[in-house]
């Protein structure tokens, strides 16, 4: 990443952009699919329906604000005063907009409605998060466990849910309870794809007779470093040199080429990684 590059994602138009985007998305879908079916949407939110459902009291917008206080004081003390801002921001814009954004979406079925929303609102969130905040709520204390154990956020955010609605059972339908279960399982999945879309990259590993002549192409052509990691064959005890290449997803055909053009009888190994920091490629993110 450059120094140019990097400036511009640490910057506040970026930032702010993100959040608000990520946001007015997941508050789209909050009244246009989870309001009409009464869905948990998971998280504090998902606390303030449960509230808002069993006393009609205030509304969920206003009490996820409530909520929140404890929150950012956490963020305050564990994370940045930048986290903090950047999350009261999310924060403040689903609250503020939940009381004007009416958008219906018309979904009859509950288990589709369940689907699409997961779906949509997971985008939401994990624009949010590609930001220097979060989305407030329970988001805080994910982002606290991700910097500290490396929790993955879509993990802590199923495993919250699931607690938040074994309570729900105890109060609500079981099909709704059911259905917002599976609409959060999505919303995690696509929070977690969303945060490495940009990041993900495929590790490869190249075995070849050859592979310091592959490496020098692959500089070349592809305008990318190489690392050769000495080797030793297990049957025959031979010295080898194998070619690791940290590569995206675009340039992954022109290495294959590169590499079978030069010896034909390689063995071409390619893992997915979910995210690659350091050197020319993504920073670490400091909150």
């Amino acid at each position: 990443m450059t120094d140019k590059k990097r400036k511009y994602v640490y910057s506040v138009f970026w930032n702010c952009g993100l959040i608000i985007i990520g946001t007015l998305i997941q508050t789209v879908v909050l009244k246009g699919i989870a309001a009409p079916h009464q869905f948990i949407p998971g998280g504090l939110f998902g606390i303030a329906s449960l509230i808002y459902y069993q006393t009609d009291w205030l509304n969920p917008g206003l009490l996820y604000l409530c909520l929140n206080i404890p929150m950012f004081i956490l963020g305050y003390v564990f994370v940045s005063r930048r986290f903090l801002w950047y999350s009261a921001l999310a924060m403040l814009t689903v609250s503020i907009s939940y009381q004007f954004i009416n958008i219906p979406i018309q979904i009859d079925n509950q288990l589709y409605a369940a689907i699409v929303f997961g779906a949509i609102f997971g985008v939401g969130s994990g624009t949010v998060l590609r930001s220097l905040g979060s989305n407030g709520g329970a988001d805080v204390l994910a982002i606290i466990l991700y910097q500290k154990y490396n929790l993955g956020v879509g993990k802590f955010s199923f495993g919250f849910n699931l607690t938040l609605y074994l309570v729900c059972f105890f109060s609500m339908p079981a099909d709704l309870v059911i259905a917002s279960m599976i609409a959060v399982f999505i919303a995690a999945q696509m929070i977690d794809y969303t945060l490495s879309l940009f990041s993900q990259r495929k590790l490869v590993f190249i075995i070849s007779p050859q592979s310091e002549a592959i490496a020098e192409e692959v500089m070349t052509h592809l305008k990318i470093g190489t690392t050769l990691v000495p080797a030793v064959g297990a049957y025959r005890r031979e010295a080898k040199t194998v070619l690791m290449v940290v590569i995206n997803n675009i340039q992954l055909k022109r290495l294959e080429e590169i590499v079978f053009t030069v010896d034909e009888h390689a063995l071409f190994i390619i893992e997915n990684t979910f995210n690659v920091l350091g050197s020319t490629f993504s920073k670490r993110k400091l909150y």
